[in-house]
């Protein structure tokens, strides 16, 4: 039996959860005690009263959350005051993003926890399993705030995405055709605009040609065709990823004096710190900021927006993970599973993902040493 911990998001307008009800009884079927805090489900829907019937004890606070759980379940990286109650042997299992964030990855260190990324967890075709599900989220939303900023009310050029007849659709350059940027192409074809993706692989690009047809332009990524396509966009959407490590700056700030007064960047590669020079981080409480004439939209956590969706959508994919970790101890799930072992990047003092360890200075330790 495992005691598991699920205390409230605090990030600015964070409104996902750890754990949806349906996941509480999954793992209380398996025998393991889940401590909820009080209204952490209130932003998707779910009350205390949904939780106590699903199995959980309500928790009055975070601090009985961390005081109890043998492994804290979250969504976002724990701020400051979170990352002070971490134990020393105790479980984080969360998105941490801690390239980018020296100061979030030395108190990991001092708290000497077992601290496992979502974000590095990886499957056996390579892919990232549990970042994909908010990466989807993120790429529908990129081109929905992108249309919603383009407007004039919002200071944009005052263009609608997809046109009408005589008149030309908005032309959208997404950068990175991934899982961001083929969902982001997915809304962008639907809604009517001109939409061209650039990417470093032929492979994707095939990919992408495949599933979409002749409405989506494929571009082979080099300096050039950034600089050329990102100067006549109307909307950007940055969409590169690096597992683990920093986000590479693709559009340089010189290159954002160049683009069209009144367009607007969407930054989803923010967690990793940014694919745009000019980008930095900002909340859904204030979104947006204009560097020379360019709107910037960099929301960290751009599917707390639309927090039921995201929820569900990461529980699936989590939540068998949780409960090897639950189940067998995580030594044993680590061990057992080279794929959650990827997503091990601090563990009792030692940095244990290279791309952390090489992004923030830190000495990298095989993960395996630490799990003898």
């Amino acid at each position: 039996m495992m005691r598991i911990g699920v205390p409230k998001e605090i990030k600015v307008l964070e409104h996902r959860v750890g754990l949806t009800p349906e996941s509480v009884r999954e793992l209380c079927e398996h025998g393991h005690r889940v401590m909820v805090e009080t209204r952490a489900g209130e932003g998707i829907g779910m009350n205390d009263e949904a939780y106590r019937h699903a199995g959980a004890t309500i928790a009055r606070a975070a601090e009985d959350v961390f005081a109890d759980a043998e492994m804290i379940v979250k969504v976002k990286e724990p701020l400051a005051v979170e990352r002070r109650m971490l134990k020393q042997g105790q479980v984080l299992f969360t998105y941490l993003h801690l390239a980018p964030d020296p100061e979030q990855a030395r108190d990991l260190v001092t708290s000497e926890a077992v601290c496992i990324a979502y974000e590095t967890v990886t499957s056996p075709s390579g892919g990232l399993p549990l970042l994909a599900p908010m990466s989807e989220v993120a790429g529908r939303m990129a081109i929905q705030a992108g249309a919603y900023f383009l407007e004039k009310a919002h200071g944009g050029l005052g263009v609608l995405l997809g046109g009408v007849p005589g008149v030309d659709p908005a032309k959208v350059v997404i950068l990175g055709g991934g899982v961001v940027g083929s969902h982001a192409c997915h809304i962008a074809l639907g809604m009517g605009a001109e939409v061209w993706v650039l990417d470093r692989s032929t492979d994707v690009l095939r990919a992408l040609w495949r599933q979409f047809g002749r409405p989506l332009n494929t571009v082979f990524s080099t300096h050039d065709a950034i600089e050329r396509h990102v100067t006549t966009a109307d909307l950007v959407v940055g969409g590169v990823l690096i597992p683990g490590a920093s986000a590479p700056k693709l559009v340089s700030a010189e290159l954002v004096t160049k683009m069209k007064k009144g367009s607007v960047i969407v930054d989803v590669a923010i967690d990793q710190g940014g694919c745009f020079e000019t980008s930095r981080p900002t909340t859904h409480a204030e979104p947006t900021y204009v560097v020379d004439g360019v709107i910037h939209y960099c929301v960290a956590n751009m599917p707390g927006g639309v927090p039921r969706t995201s929820t569900f959508a990461l529980n699936n994919a989590t939540l068998p993970f949780v409960l090897a970790l639950a189940n067998k101890g995580y030594r044993r799930a680590l061990a057992d599973d080279p794929h959650l072992r990827n997503g091990l990047n601090i563990a009792l003092g030692q940095v244990t993902c290279r791309p952390v360890a090489d992004a923030l200075g830190y000495r990298y330790t095989d993960p395996r040493a630490v799990l003898q």
